[in-house]
């Protein structure tokens, strides 16, 4: 049984899906899962209690407490039990108050305390489930480490057909399964992951910076996380982390800052991905006022950074392996082999500024995958957590 021991919430919430959940519980059972059941008072209208706590051999929680005899049902007590928060089916109502903090029910305050990683199957009419709010929402889920499996397209309870519908619980059970497979493939392998921008100061208020979000490293670090790696994450000033408790972030502002922390870090790190946009340079002087306007003119007087990749790539013992990234303009495929070589680098991740929906800013991206025999790998254009779950496969693939 490939679920023995693992412990399996299952959220249900107010939608016709709700009657797969039946088929989802007896499938997780079979295959050795423990289940509890957590419901949105809603959902009881579409299936009953009885029918899911016979299913689950467990009694079915919807109330914050039992007002019979005033037996506390603890959210905290559910989200510690849990390897796994399971949301299917989650409803458009549900999805949106995930993503904004609300928690008036059983069924979220569980999620906001919840520890374990979430997967989330959405269950709409086609046009509820095509809604900007909706996408936005479902978008916002998969920033804070949500697993989200798409909706499946087919006919709907309205009687139209289209995207929306649940996926069917094979199919559910069997991403499930795999997901508790690839959490074990990194277990206790250490990782280091640089993201986001650096900001070099000119005087208290400027800075020489670049667009990066940090994304990408970002969906890198979290996806080693779900994989079971221990992951160090060094960002630049970013507005947003990934959540995970395998995952230690460490803030950084400068290319001096994240130099001497990836230093202090890379000793214990099996794998090493450079994500970060770093500065090449950074102003000879910092000022300690803020400059004003003298004349037409600023001359700034610039000096080379500290290379990390290069720095690194001297030091790499035989069993690291080091990622490096290049975002190129021009003689792309040429540049980012140059780059490899001179780097001592084991893999290197090509995209360019001018793949329309790549690069800076966006939540997709277009990448070639270099390796040190010469060996390229190019992909289509694709969300950038899918770029990541590429390149942590590979990477699997290298180490193994």
């Amino acid at each position: 049984m490939r679920l023995s021991g693992k412990h399996i919430l299952l959220g249900i919430t107010g939608s016709i899906a709700a009657y797969k959940s039946a088929s989802l519980i007896r499938l997780l059972v079979k295959d050795g899962a423990e289940v509890k059941v957590v419901m949105t008072p809603l959902a009881k209208e579409f299936i009953t209690p009885l029918t899911l706590a016979t299913l689950s051999k467990s009694p079915i929680l919807v109330d914050f407490f039992n007002p019979e005899n005033g037996n506390w049902n603890s959210h905290v007590d559910l989200g510690l039990w849990a390897d796994l928060y399971l949301i299917a089916p989650a409803s458009a109502n549900t999805i949106a108050k995930m993503a904004n903090g609300i928690a008036d029910n059983l069924l979220l305050t569980s999620y906001l305390s919840a520890r374990c990683p979430v997967m989330v199957a959405p269950a709409m009419d086609l046009d509820m489930y095509s809604h900007p709010t909706t996408q936005r929402n479902l978008k916002t889920l998969e920033g804070f480490g949500n697993l989200i499996i798409e909706a499946a397209t087919g006919e709907l309870a309205s009687g139209l057909s289209g995207k929306g519908r649940m996926e069917e619980p094979e199919k559910i059970l069997e991403q499930v399964v795999a997901f508790f497979s690839k959490g074990e493939r990194f277990k206790n392998v250490r990782v280091l992951v640089t993201s986001g921008p650096t900001y070099e100061h000119i005087d208290p208020v400027r800075f020489i910076g670049n667009h990066s979000s940090g994304k990408m490293g970002n969906a890198i670090a979290l996806e080693f996380a779900r994989q079971g790696a221990i992951v160090d994450l060094v960002t630049g000033p970013v507005s947003s982390v990934p959540v995970h408790p395998n995952i230690g972030v460490h803030h950084v502002v400068s290319a001096r800052e994240m130099f001497d922390r990836v230093l202090q870090l890379y000793g214990e790190s099996r794998v090493t991905v450079l994500a970060a946009a770093v500065a090449d340079f950074t102003p000879n002087e910092v000022a300690d006022k803020k400059l004003k306007r003298k004349g037409d003119e600023l001359v700034l007087v610039l000096q080379p950074t500290s290379d990390i990749a290069a720095h690194l790539g001297t030091i790499k013992r035989s069993n690291q392996l080091n990622i490096g990234f290049a975002l190129e303009t021009n003689d792309e495929l040429s540049n980012a082999k140059d780059k490899l070589k001179r780097k001592n680098l084991d893999l290197i991740v090509l995209n360019s500024l001018n793949d329309p929906g790549a690069g800076f800013g966006v939540d997709t991206n277009r990448v070639t995958f270099i390796k040190v025999d010469g060996t390229t790998i190019p992909f289509d254009l694709k969300p950038k957590e899918k770029v990541a779950i590429d390149l942590v496969d590979t990477v699997y693939d290298m180490i193994s």
